[in-house]
């Protein structure tokens, strides 16, 4: 199984600075892998106590039957994961308010390169870091993936985004959320933050803003763009038009589905 090395955060006793009121209901992150899952995650840690917060690990297919008691609604948690959607996955969150989050597919595709080619990411894939790979190449292959080693955009986003939008959950766009966190005292931001935390079932604080600062702090993310080491091959900040077309050839209406197009 991969595994990935971050430097434990200081969130926890970040969140003892504020009064908190319990979770009265579950509450499930859920999101599309290298979308903002540690910014959304974070931010939410401020709101909710941390004895109610399921820090044990991302829930996935995978493990999902270790996780059950996440979803508990005898016990409220604060978890979160990439969960796709299907029989067991719908049934077993069925308690929580669930949050969705993703991004843009075509920045999506920049941000799991340079993750998999860092020092934070090991597994099956350490190959790619070798530098044998161009940036194009090593672009391509987030695009269609890596037979038995890494699942191509659409599998991810079909089964990760786009089956979740026919579910009960409430959708959070990584743009979205970057933009209004960078502009808090905005008519928008508030509006935004206020229709989060109410989608989560938690009453809105006073402090709110600073409790967004708090989380949003980019030094708290080991997975932040900045906070990754090793990277051995100059990535693009955005896409170009070749690989845009490959994605849309890959997963034709995606982003029109997502509200990107």
């Amino acid at each position: 199984m991969p595994t990935v090395r971050v430097q434990a955060d200081t969130l926890d006793d970040e969140n003892r600075r504020f009064a908190q009121m319990p979770l009265r209901q579950p509450v499930f992150l859920n999101s599309v892998p290298k979308s903002g899952s540690h910014l959304l995650r974070n931010i939410l840690r401020m709101f909710v106590p941390v004895e109610q917060q399921y820090g044990r690990d991302f829930i996935q297919w995978a493990n999902l039957p270790q996780h059950r008691a996440a979803f508990d609604p005898t016990r409220p948690m604060l978890s979160w994961g990439h969960l796709f959607l299907a029989d067991a996955s719908a049934i077993e969150t069925a308690p929580a308010r669930r949050i969705l989050l993703y991004r843009d597919p075509y920045d999506w595709v920049i941000a799991r390169a340079r993750f998999f080619i860092s020092e934070q990411f090991a597994g099956n894939m350490d190959h790619l870091k070798s530098g044998a790979l161009t940036a194009d190449e090593l672009l391509t292959m987030m695009i269609f993936g890596l037979p038995a080693k890494a699942p191509s955009l659409r599998d991810i986003y079909e089964m990760n985004a786009a089956a979740w939008l026919g579910a009960r959950v409430h959708v959070v766009t990584y743009e979205d959320m970057v933009r209004h966190v960078g502009a808090l005292d905005t008519p928008d931001a508030d509006a935004f933050f206020g229709a989060l935390l109410d989608a989560c079932g938690i009453e809105r604080p006073g402090d709110w803003r600073e409790r967004i600062r708090v989380g949003s702090d980019r030094k708290q993310s080991g997975t932040a763009r900045e906070n990754l080491t090793g990277i051995g091959i100059e990535l693009p900040d955005t896409l170009g038009p070749r690989h845009r077309a490959l994605v849309d050839y890959q997963a034709p209406g995606l982003r029109a589905l997502l509200g990107y197009d």
